[in-house]
């Protein structure tokens, strides 16, 4: 399994706003992922700060969604939006 969580730390209201636009298809389309098992985006007591949390069944999926992500519309839309995360992989 794959683990990762961390933060999306947005650098101003303007686009933590525009972030927020962009969630709701994202996790959906995440959510809907072959070897997806949750993914969880939450605004934090910052409004210019999200934890995020997402487990996947393996290796392949989590390479899967990586490369669903780099390649969507949500990537090109939140280039600049600082991201820090922290992936553990369990057997």
């Amino acid at each position: 399994m794959i683990h990762l969580s961390g933060r999306v730390i947005c650098p101003n209201a303007e686009t933590a706003a525009r972030l927020a636009g962009l969630l709701p298809d994202h996790i959906r389309l995440t959510r809907a992922e072959p070897g997806c098992l949750s993914f969880e985006v939450t605004q934090s007591d910052d409004p210019l700060i999200w934890q995020v949390e997402e487990r996947f069944a393996d290796r392949a999926a989590f390479d899967a969604h990586q490369s669903r992500t780099a390649a969507s519309g949500f990537a090109a839309a939140t280039v600049g939006i600082m991201r820090d995360y922290k992936i553990t992989e369990a057997p």
